[in-house]
C-alpha cells in the first residue's frame, strides 16, 4: 500500500496487549497503518510477567524487554515513551499526550491496562507503601532491599505471593497478611493452599492469613502494619498486592461506554467503530482479565479486524494459573471443587513428597483441575478440559497422570502429535503449537535456541521448554539431543558439571563459583545457593564455612517446625537405646515448656511437638545437660541408625545388630549428604530393621553381614539393591563410611541413593566399594577427615548464641 494511502493507528499502552496487537497486525498486514505508540513508562515493552524474576535476581530489566527500540524503528513505528495520553477527541479524531503532543488518527487502540487495587487504609500515602505493578515499583524494592529493611506484603494472591518471595530472596524478612484463610483462594482449593504455605514458610515467609488490616502505622514514612484483631507488624516496607482494576480514566473521559472495564464487543470494538481496546482494562461480556491467555487470544482477533478481516470474533478460552516460585510447581484450571451433584472429585496425596493431585469430573468429562508438587500433567489436564473429551475409559486412573491413564501415550513423554495446532504451549508469550510448527517449517529451525529466537516459546520461564523441544523433534523427524539441564536459571552447566570445576579450580566460595562460571545472578538464587553451598560444604570441610542463610528454614533453625508454625524437637537417641536418665529429661523439657505432645517416631526416637520458635535454644541447653545432642529430623544429613535387639536379647539374633548400629552411627552423624540418609541394622535375616527400605542397610547373618544400598519408604517403595558380604564389624564401617562418601561426592543435591542408585547403576557402585579396594579405603579416609569438621553440635552451639537471630520472632502487639 502506498504511504500516503496508509491510515493511522494510534496505540495508547506501550504493554504486552497492546504490542502483541501491533505483532499480530504487521504479521498479517505490515502496509495497512502508519503506527504510533504512546507509552506512560519510559521503557519500551517488557514482559510484565517477569517482573518478580527482576524482583528475585533472577533476571535483569534488560533480559525481559519483548520489543527493543530497535523494533519500533525497524517496523516504521512512531514510539513515544513516559508520554502518556491524557485526552481523546473522537469528533477531530486526535489524542494529546502530556508533553503537548496531538496526534489524528483513524483507528485508536485502547491498551491502558490495569491499576493497582488500593485498599482505603489510613497511612495509605505515606513513603514506604508501594505496589507491585511496573519497573519503578520493583525499583523501589530493591532500594528498600539492599538497606535490609523489613517488608510486609499485604495480599496472598499470585502477585503478593511473587513479591513476597522476590523481596524474600533478596534477604528481606517478609511477613504477608492476608484476608482470606488460605492462599490464593482463587487458584487454589484448601489443600493446595495449605501446602502453599507450609512450603513457602519453611523458605523463611511469615504469614498471617485470615487477618485484615486497618491502618498502615507511621508518621513521616511506614512503620508497618495494625491489625483489625490490634496486632501489629512492624515493617519499613508496605507493599499493597491485593489485586488490579481496570485502567478506564482515558475511556471515561473520552464518554466510551464502560463498566467495569471498558466495554468491547466480540470483535474487540468499543461503543466507538473507530475505537478499539484490548487486555486488562476491557470487559467483555461481563467479564474482566488479569491473566496473559486470553489477552493473546484478544490481540490476535483485533488484529485481524484492524486488518479488515470480519470473521474473527473473541471468545475467553479456558484459563490456567501456574505459580513462578522458584522451586514450587502450582497449577489449576477450571472448577477448584465439585459444585454439583453430579460432580466427582479424584484426588491424590503424597505428603512425603508434598504431592496433591485433584481433578473435578462432571459427566465423564474433565471440569478442573488443582495441581501441587507435580504439574508435569497439567497441559494433559488441560487439554482434556478444553477438548471436552471423555474420560470414562480412563477414569480411574487418570489421577495419576497421562503415562498410567493413557495406554497409548505409555513410554511416549510428552504426544505432540495429539496436540491440536491451537494448544497454548508458551503461557508467558502465547505461543501455540501451530505456530511453532510453522516457524520450524517455514524457517529450517533445528534448535532449541533457535526455535526460542523465532517464536519466544520457552524463552521467559522456560517451564515450556521440555514441550517445544519435542515439538521440534516431531516436526524434524529427528530427535533432538538435550543438554544436561542447567541447576538452575543463573547457569545452564548441570550439577555435574559444577562440581568438577569446583575440585578442578579449587573453588571454595560462592561468590568465587559464580564468577568463575558466569553466574547470570550475581547471589545465586533458592535453587543454587542450597546446592552450592552443600557441594562447597563436600568439597573443602575444612576451608569453607557453611552459610545457613542458604538453607531452608528447618536446617536453619535446627528443628522441623510445624503446621501451626511452631516446630519438633528430636534429640538423637544412638541406635534407638535410651536410659532412665535421658527419659527423665526428655519429661522434665516436656513439662517445663508446656509442650505439648510427646510423640515415638518411627526412626526410634523421641519427638518433642509445638515448641514455639523463641523456646527452642532453652530447650536445648535443658537436653544438652542430660548429654543429648541434636537428633538432625530436619537435616539432608544422617537422620537414623534403626536397629533391632539382635543377639544380645533375641534368640534368633545372629550379630551384635544393636551395637554395630550405635558404631554406625557414632561414625555418622552430623555428616550433611545430597538428601536425608537413613541407616538400619538387622540382627538377622527376619529384618526386623527394615533394613531392605534404607538408605544403606546391613543384615546379620551367621557368615558376617550383607551389605544392601539405595531403598526407601514411602509411596513409591523401592527394595534395596544387595552390595556384598563382609566378616567384621570394621569391614561394615568402612565399607558404609566409603559407599556414603561417594554418594556425598558424586550425587545431585536433593538426590536420594535411590535414584542416585537407579542413574549410575549397581556395577558402578560395585566397582566403587567393592572393587577398587585402594579406592574404597581413600574414599573412607576422606569420610573420616570430613567428620572431624560436622560432628559439632549445632544445638550446643545456638545456645551458647550462635546466630540467635534465628530465634526471635516477628513482634505481635496486642
Amino acid at each position: 500500500m502506498n504511504a500516503a494511502l496508509r491510515q493511522k493507528l494510534v496505540v495508547i499502552g506501550n504493554g504486552m496487549a497492546g504490542m502483541r496487537t501491533v505483532e499480530e497486525l504487521l504479521a498479517i498486514a505490515p502496509a495497512r497503518f502508519d503506527i504510533t505508540v504512546f507509552g506512560a513508562e519510559p521503557h519500551p515493552n517488557y514482559n510484565r510477567i517477569m517482573l518478580s524474576s527482576v524482583l528475585a535476581g533472577e533476571k535483569e530489566v534488560d533480559d525481559i524487554i519483548i520489543n527493543p527500540r530497535v523494533w519500533y524503528a525497524e517496523n516504521g513505528i512512531a514510539l513515544h515513551t513516559g508520554d502518556p495520553v491524557v485526552a481523546i477527541d473522537r469528533a477531530a479524531k486526535t489524542v494529546t499526550s502530556l508533553s503537548g503532543l496531538v496526534v489524528p488518527y483513524d483507528r485508536l487502540l485502547l491498551a491502558t491496562g490495569s491499576k493497582p487495587l488500593m485498599p482505603p487504609l489510613p497511612g495509605l500515602e505515606l513513603p514506604g507503601v508501594v505496589a507491585f505493578r511496573d519497573i519503578a515499583d520493583v525499583e523501589k524494592m530493591l532500594a528498600a532491599a539492599e538497606q535490609k529493611q523489613r517488608a510486609v506484603v499485604i495480599g496472598g494472591g499470585l502477585l503478593g505471593l511473587e513479591a513476597a518471595w522476590g523481596l524474600r530472596r533478596r534477604g528481606m524478612p517478609v511477613a504477608l497478611v492476608h484476608l482470606m484463610p488460605t492462599l490464593m483462594e482463587r487458584q487454589l482449593d484448601v489443600e493446595a493452599g495449605h501446602l502453599l504455605q507450609k512450603d513457602l514458610t519453611e523458605r523463611g515467609l511469615h504469614f498471617f492469613t485470615g487477618a485484615q488490616t486497618e491502618e498502615i502505622m507511621g508518621l513521616d514514612r511506614a512503620e508497618g502494619l495494625k491489625l483489625t484483631d490490634g496486632r501489629e507488624v512492624p515493617a519499613d516496607l508496605v507493599v499493597v498486592a491485593i489485586g488490579i482494576r481496570p485502567n478506564i480514566d482515558l475511556a471515561k473521559g473520552a464518554g466510551l461506554d464502560i463498566n467495569r472495564g471498558i466495554e468491547v464487543g466480540d470483535d474487540m470494538c468499543c461503543s466507538d467503530p473507530a475505537i478499539y481496546a484490548v487486555g486488562e482494562c476491557v470487559e467483555h461480556r461481563g467479564q474482566v482479565f488479569g491473566l496473559v491467555a486470553p489477552i493473546w487470544e484478544q490481540a490476535k482477533v483485533c488484529a485481524s479486524r484492524l486488518a479488515g478481516r470480519d470473521d474473527a470474533n473473541y471468545q475467553t478460552p479456558p484459563l490456567s494459573t501456574r505459580l513462578k516460585i522458584t522451586g514450587i510447581d502450582v497449577f489449576s484450571v477450571g472448577q477448584l471443587t465439585a459444585v454439583d451433584e453430579g460432580d466427582e472429585e479424584l484426588i491424590y496425596r503424597d505428603s512425603a513428597k508434598g504431592i496433591y493431585k485433584k481433578l473435578v469430573l462432571r459427566a465423564d468429562k474433565v471440569v478442573g483441575a488443582v495441581m501441587y508438587g507435580d504439574v508435569a500433567d497439567g497441559a494433559w489436564y488441560f487439554q482434556m478440559l478444553r477438548e471436552k473429551a471423555d474420560v470414562a475409559a480412563m477414569r480411574d486412573r487418570m489421577i495419576f497422570g497421562q503415562a498410567y491413564a493413557d495406554v497409548s501415550a505409555k513410554g511416549k513423554g510428552v504426544d505432540v502429535a495429539a496436540m491440536s495446532d491451537d494448544t497454548q504451549v508458551c503461557g508467558c508469550n502465547g505461543v501455540s503449537k501451530g505456530t511453532i510448527v510453522k516457524a520450524i517449517c517455514e524457517k529450517g529451525l533445528t534448535s532449541l535456541d533457535e526455535v526460542k529466537a523465532h517464536t519466544k516459546a520457552g524463552s521467559s520461564c522456560g517451564q515450556c521448554s521440555a514441550v517445544v523441544q519435542a515439538i521440534l523433534s516431531h516436526v524434524t523427524g529427528e530427535a533432538v539431543e538435550a543438554k544436561a539441564a542447567g541447576m538452575c536459571g543463573c547457569t545452564d552447566l548441570p550439577h555435574d558439571e559444577v562440581r568438577r570445576v569446583i575440585v578442578a579450580q579449587e573453588l571454595k566460595s560462592m561468590t568465587a563459583v559464580r564468577k568463575a562460571l558466569a553466574w547470570r545472578t550475581p547471589d545465586g538464587c533458592a535453587k543454587c545457593r542450597p546446592a552450592l553451598n552443600y557441594y562447597l560444604l563436600c568439597a573443602w570441610p575444612a576451608e569453607y564455612v557453611d552459610d545457613s542463610q542458604s538453607r531452608f528454614i528447618n536446617e536453619r533453625v535446627h528443628a522441623n517446625i510445624q503446621k501451626d508454625g511452631t516446630y519438633s524437637v528430636v534429640p538423637r537417641m544412638w541406635g534407638g537405646v535410651t536410659t532412665p536418665a535421658e527419659l527423665r529429661a526428655i519429661a522434665d523439657v516436656a513439662d517445663k515448656f508446656q509442650i505439648p505432645t510427646v510423640k515415638v517416631t518411627g526412626g526410634q526416637r523421641i519427638d518433642l511437638l509445638g515448641v514455639r520458635k523463641d523456646q527452642l535454644p532453652a530447650v536445648w541447653a535443658d537436653l544438652n545437660k542430660a548429654g543429648m545432642v541434636s537428633g538432625h529430623a530436619y537435616a539432608k544429613g544422617l537422620r537414623t541408625v534403626k536397629t533391632c535387639v539382635g543377639s544380645e536379647w533375641c534368640r534368633f539374633g545372629t550379630q551384635d545388630s544393636t551395637g554395630l548400629g550405635i558404631k554406625l552411627e557414632k561414625l555418622m552423624w552430623g555428616t550433611w549428604t545430597p538428601h536425608k540418609f537413613k541407616l538400619a541394622v538387622s540382627g538377622c535375616p527376619r529384618n526386623c530393621a527394615e533394613a531392605t527400605i534404607k538408605d544403606l542397610g546391613v543384615i546379620c547373618v551367621e557368615a558376617g553381614y550383607d551389605l544392601v544400598v539405595g531403598g526407601n519408604g514411602g509411596i513409591e517403595l523401592r527394595g534395596t539393591d544387595p552390595l556384598c558380604r563382609v566378616a567384621s564389624e570394621d569391614e561394615v564401617l568402612e565399607y558404609a563410611g566409603a559407599f556414603l562418601q561417594i554418594y556425598r561426592e558424586e550425587a545431585r543435591y536433593l538426590e536420594r541413593t535411590a535414584p542416585w542408585v537407579e542413574r549410575v547403576g549397581m556395577d558402578y557402585i560395585k566397582k566403587r566399594v567393592v572393587g577398587d579396594e585402594a579406592g574404597r579405603r581413600a574414599a573412607f579416609s576422606r569420610f573420616v577427615y570430613s567428620q572431624k569438621y560436622a560432628q559439632i553440635d549445632p544445638w550446643a552451639e545456638r545456645v551458647l548464641g550462635v546466630e540467635a537471630y534465628e530465634f526471635q520472632s516477628l513482634a505481635e502487639v496486642e
